[in-house]
């Protein structure tokens, strides 16, 4: 099996366990209303999850940092299987926090993981792109995944939901143990001296482009539906094909990233993308009343917004090349915190000030991405320069 193929199965895994993370977004009634609790107190699932695999992520990598790649991704997808099994099984919301919470931290080892030994495996000069292909299978899931989750919730009940997940999940243990390599981890790193990587300046950096590039989107994302109702003036009916194309521009996004880092380097593109960002971010706001001057806006900023995605995992492994899993994981928490932020920003900018000030403060968080990248940039070219002054 080629190389390029096994990184297809791993976008295929990340796209299940991504899956499993976004899906109850789609079926938030169901489930309030099966499990007896209000709106509010099924959407904090979502929260559980998205803290647990920030927090328990970094942890998690750091004690199974040396393990064989393969092995490892094994058994946390075989954490995330029993997981959903839990899910299905176990009555109660209580019980049900706590399938999630497991299914977290199986989830969270899975894609930090994947990205991992997709890095690994790949032709030298294609790294950026095979990193960028799973990216794109955790995006897909919520174009794809989330849809058909709703339609298996509407025709067989919510729980066939994660049944089906874990089936698949099973499967999918049986292709990776049989298609991809064994891959040596990396040199263990206590949990203390990988926190210490925080205190790296080029580090903090790297780790604050991500938390303002993707707080800043999310500021925005998070309540696209209403604001385009409200106030682009999309029609209700519309609406639903304006999000799909929506996604679909954010996995050719992800996918052109990938391309662009290889061809062309990490801050060219990343820089691109961060700009045309804020710049459709804040065209979004001008743009009103005309079906197809919001979709070219959309189209442009899902794809300038995700074309950052690969290239970013790709860049907090160039500063950090000895602890590459330790990054990845650091990473993956702080897209999973810095969503949560935006989420709640936006949400207290639209109860203070109004629903379309969301649009002008992510802009303001990317703005932030971007000085904190030119810095980063600067230090990184200034390097060179200071070991030559050293060793003259």
């Amino acid at each position: 099996m080629s190389q390029r193929w096994k990184v297809y199965i791993l976008a295929i895994v990340s796209f299940l366990v991504g899956t499993s993370e976004y899906i109850l977004s789609g079926i938030l009634d169901k489930v309030s209303l099966s499990l007896g609790v209000s709106i509010t107190a099924a959407g904090q699932l979502i929260t559980v999850f998205s803290l647990v695999y920030a927090l328990a992520t970094p942890i998690l990598m750091a004690v199974t940092a040396s393990m064989d790649r393969r092995k490892l991704i094994i058994m946390g997808l075989g954490l995330f299987v029993i997981a959903n099994i839990l899910a299905v099984l176990l009555p109660g919301y209580e019980l049900f926090v706590v399938a999630r919470i497991i299914m977290a931290m199986g989830a969270g080892v899975v894609v930090v993981t994947a990205l991992n030994i997709a890095a690994k495996i790949a032709p030298e000069g294609k790294q950026a792109s095979a990193i960028a292909t799973v990216v794109m299978g955790f995006t897909a899931s919520l174009i794809v995944g989330v849809p058909l989750g709703r339609v298996a919730a509407d025709t067989l009940g919510w729980k066939s939901v994660f049944g089906g997940i874990a089936l698949l999940g099973i499967i999918a243990i049986v292709i990776l143990s049989f298609a991809i390599p064994r891959v040596k981890g990396d040199a263990p790193i206590p949990l203390r001296q990988q926190l210490s990587l925080l205190k790296k300046p080029k580090v903090a950096l790297g780790l604050a482009i991500t938390f303002f590039w993707l707080g800043g989107y999310s500021v925005t994302y998070t309540y696209l539906s209403p604001y385009l109702l409200e106030v682009s003036g999309i029609s209700d009916k519309y609406l639903s094909g304006a999000l799909l194309i929506f996604g679909i521009a954010s996995m050719i996004g992800s996918k052109i990233g990938g391309l662009s880092t290889d061809r062309w380097g990490v801050h060219p593109t990343l820089f691109s993308g961060l700009i045309l960002h804020i710049v459709m971010l804040i065209i979004l706001s001008l743009v009103t009343n005309t079906f197809i001057g919001v979709m070219v806006v959309l189209l442009l900023w899902s794809f300038s917004a995700w074309s950052s995605g690969p290239t970013q995992q790709y860049h907090l492994t160039t500063i950090e090349p000895a602890a590459s899993g330790v990054m990845l994981g650091l990473n993956q928490s702080m897209m999973q915190l810095s969503m949560a932020a935006g989420a709640g920003i936006g949400g207290v900018a639209i109860e203070t000030v109004s629903l379309t000030s969301i649009t002008w403060i992510g802009a303001a968080g990317v703005a932030i991405a971007i000085i904190a990248t030119l810095i980063l940039y600067r230090m990184n070219a200034k390097a060179p320069k200071s070991k030559l002054l050293t060793t003259a």
